[in-house]
C-alpha cells in the first residue's frame, strides 16, 4: 500500500518508431522524441521498435524492389516496414492504455496492436500521398511515373487504414486538409528550446549560404539538383568567394549533382546543425516536393539566421513572407532574394530575428506540448 500522498502509478503506453526517437538522428527522429518526451510526463511507455532486413543500395537493386512494388501496388515504405509482427510480440508486455504508432508506414501494425491497447494514435510525419505526388511532379522520368503511381497506392491505402484509429496526429493545418477522419490533431513539428548560438555573432558571419538535411531524403536531393542547375550559377557570379555548403548525412546521394565546383562544400553529418548553420549568412530552402513542415527552417530560425524557401517549402510554419522568410518559387526570385540579402546585413538581420521569435512563441517542444493540450491531450 502507499503512503499518503504517494502519486499514484501511472498508466502504461506503447510507442511504436521504427527510427530511434533521438536528438541528432534527423528530422522524423526529432517528432518522434518530442512526442515520446510528453508522453512520458503521463504515462509509463514501453518503447518498441524492430531490426528490418537489410536491403542492397545499388540502383539495380533497388530498380527491381520498387518494379516488384509498383506491379503489386505496394509503396515502397510501406512495403518496408511491414511483417515484423512477431519481432513486436517479444516486446510488448501486457496491456496498454495508449498506443502511438509513429509514421504511414507502420499503420498495417493496428490489428496487433489493438488487441493490447485500449486507445491507438497514428502520428503521421508526412502525408505519404502528398509527398509522393508532389515527389511526381519534381522528379525527372521515369522516377516521376512511378511516384505517380506510388500516390495513387498511398491515397487507396489512407483510406483503408486511417479510419481504424480512435485519432490521428499531422504535422500542420495543410495536412489536416489533405485526409479525412473524424478525430485530427495539429502536433507541430518543434526542436527542444535553445538559446541563440554564441558561434558566430552576427557581424561575423561567414561568407556562406547553406542546405541542411538527410541528403539522400527525394526531395533534398531535387532541390539540391535544381539549385544546383538553375540557381547557384547566378548566385555565385554576385560574390567570387561565395561558398554553398551542404550540412547533413549521406553526401554521396548528391555529389554527383555538385562535383566539379570547389566553392560547393560538405560538412557531413554534424552533431548541432543550429551552430552550423549560424555560421551562414542565408539558409536556402529550395524545395520542390513535401509535405509535413521542414527541420531546415526551424533550425535556421533557431540560429536566429535569414531563409530562403519556396511556398511548398514554408508551408504549414505561420510564416509571411518578407517578415519571417523571404519566399521564392522562381529560379530568378531565388537568385534576387538571396543577392539582396546578402548585400543588406540588416535585412538579414531584421530576417532572421524574426523567425527566431516565431520559433520561439510556436515550435519549441514546450509550445508543441501546450497546442496538443488545447486539442485535448492523447
Amino acid at each position: 500500500m502507499k503512503p499518503p500522498g504517494a502519486d499514484f502509478e501511472k498508466a502504461r503506453a506503447l510507442f511504436l518508431s521504427p527510427e530511434p526517437p533521438e536528438r541528432g538522428a534527423g528530422g522524423g527522429a526529432l517528432r518522434s522524441a518530442s512526442l515520446l518526451e510528453y508522453l512520458r510526463k503521463k504515462y509509463s511507455v514501453d518503447l518498441v521498435s524492430f531490426s528490418l532486413n537489410r536491403h542492397s543500395k545499388n540502383w539495380p537493386a533497388r530498380a527491381w524492389r520498387n518494379f516488384a512494388r509498383l506491379a503489386r501496388g505496394v509503396p515502397p515504405l510501406f512495403d518496408r516496414y511491414s511483417g515484423y509482427e512477431k519481432q513486436m510480440e517479444r516486446q510488448m508486455r501486457g496491456s496498454y492504455a495508449l498506443a502511438v504508432v509513429e509514421h504511414f508506414w507502420c499503420a498495417s501494425y493496428e490489428p496487433i496492436l489493438r488487441t493490447r491497447c485500449a486507445h491507438i494514435v497514428l502520428d503521421l510525419h508526412n502525408i505519404e500521398s502528398e509527398l509522393a505526388q508532389t515527389h511526381a511532379g519534381a522528379a525527372p522520368w521515369p522516377e516521376s511515373w512511378a511516384s505517380a503511381r506510388f500516390a495513387e497506392a498511398y491515397r487507396r491505402l489512407e483510406r483503408e487504414w486511417l479510419p481504424r484509429f480512435d485519432a490521428v496526429l499531422v504535422a500542420s493545418e495543410e495536412d489536416r486538409s489533405r485526409i479525412r477522419h473524424a478525430r485530427i490533431r495539429v502536433y507541430p513539428n518543434a526542436l527542444p528550446a535553445m538559446a541563440a548560438p554564441a558561434v558566430c555573432p552576427f557581424p561575423e558571419e561567414e561568407n556562406c549560404i547553406v542546405f541542411s538535411g538527410n541528403l539522400e531524403y527525394h526531395p533534398n536531393i531535387e532541390a539540391v539538383r535544381w539549385f544546383r542547375e538553375k540557381i547557384w550559377p547566378r548566385v555565385r557570379e554576385h560574390d567570387p568567394q561565395l561558398e554553398w555548403r551542404l550540412i547533413g548525412r549521406n553526401p554521396e546521394a548528391v555529389e554527383r549533382l555538385v562535383r566539379g565546383d570547389p566553392r560547393i562544400r560538405f560538412t557531413g553529418a554534424v552533431e548541432n546543425a543550429v551552430d552550423q548553420i549560424a555560421r551562414a549568412k542565408v539558409c536556402v530552402v529550395p524545395l520542390l516536393s513535401g509535405s509535413g513542415t521542414r527541420f531546415k527552417i526551424l533550425e535556421a530560425w533557431a540560429a536566429g539566421r535569414a531563409v530562403v524557401s519556396t511556398t511548398l517549402g514554408a508551408e504549414g510554419l505561420q510564416a509571411s513572407d518578407g517578415q519571417q522568410v523571404a519566399i521564392a518559387d522562381s529560379a530568378e526570385k531565388f537568385v534576387e532574394s538571396i543577392a539582396r540579402l546578402l548585400a543588406d546585413a540588416g535585412m538579414r538581420r531584421s530576417l532572421g530575428e524574426a523567425g527566431r521569435a516565431l520559433y520561439l512563441e510556436k515550435f519549441t517542444w514546450e509550445a508543441a506540448w501546450r497546442n496538443l493540450e488545447l486539442e485535448g491531450g492523447l
